[in-house]
């Protein structure tokens, strides 16, 4: 798999901001107030979230650039969720304007980093700036999918995709490792070397989907152990200290 370098993650961070304010383009008021793919959220909740976590990862930049660090989101987790209920139910223009700011404002933000500020320690995992830069990828990527709108992982890039096998590997149950056997395309082992093996064969995207918790759009999964067909392995829950799963 190709690692992710700042300037191909700027240029899909662009991407994803485009799907996500296309998407947000196309909806009124009723769209909004409706059930998103997330339990329990309308899209308005997904969109305040988008909205939220595009300036906590600009916020955590504009300190990194500062040689500070700051929690993610002002007032903690508790915070951040006060403020999704806030806004979940304004308006379809309401929330264009807020998502459109908070996008432009964290794209404006990564733009602007040299080599040096990519790798500024930040407090979002304990990690530097591109770990920052990689999240909101995901959070733009996939929340897109969650509005519900008919733009499901079938849609997701092999770059992301390939990023989710990486970046969810730590979903794989002790003892367990996943062989991932998408269609046309190179293996990949994830989870214990010599551990209790599963191949999980299907497209590119319906994996990808299943790791992260989607559903599986194409319908291709299958899951093999010792040869013989068997039910989908569970997953450990998201990678603790990232807000995408809702």
């Amino acid at each position: 798999m190709t690692s992710i370098t700042p300037e191909n993650l700027l240029a899909e961070l662009r991407r994803a901001a485009d799907v996500v304010t296309g998407v947000a383009a196309g909806l009124d008021d009723a769209a909004v107030a409706a059930p998103s793919e997330l339990p329990g959220w309308t899209r308005g909740h997904v969109l305040a979230h988008i909205n939220g976590i595009a300036n906590a990862m600009a916020r955590q930049v504009e300190h990194a650039t500062r040689g500070e660090r700051v929690e993610l989101y002002d007032g903690g987790f508790e915070g951040r969720n006060r403020a999704i209920e806030l806004a979940a139910g304004h308006g379809a223009d309401q929330h264009r304007a807020a998502v459109g700011a908070a996008i432009d404002r964290a794209l404006a933000t990564f733009g602007s980093l040299d080599e040096a500020g990519w790798r500024a320690p930040i407090t979002f995992r304990d990690g530097v700036v591109l770990d920052g830069g990689l999240a909101l990828w995901r959070e733009l990527t996939i929340h897109a999918t969650d509005l519900g709108t008919g733009r499901g992982p079938e849609t997701w890039s092999r770059p992301f995709c390939e990023h989710l096998f990486d970046f969810l590997a730590a979903r794989v149950p002790e003892g367990q490792r996943f062989v991932l056997q998408p269609l046309g395309l190179p293996s990949v082992a994830i989870g214990a070397p010599g551990g209790r093996s599963t191949a999980i064969n299907g497209m590119l995207t319906d994996i990808a989907a299943w790791l992260a918790g989607r559903t599986a759009t194409l319908g291709s999964l299958r899951a093999t152990a010792a040869a013989d067909g068997v039910d989908l392995p569970a997953l450990l829950p998201w990678p603790a200290g990232v807000p995408v799963t809702k």
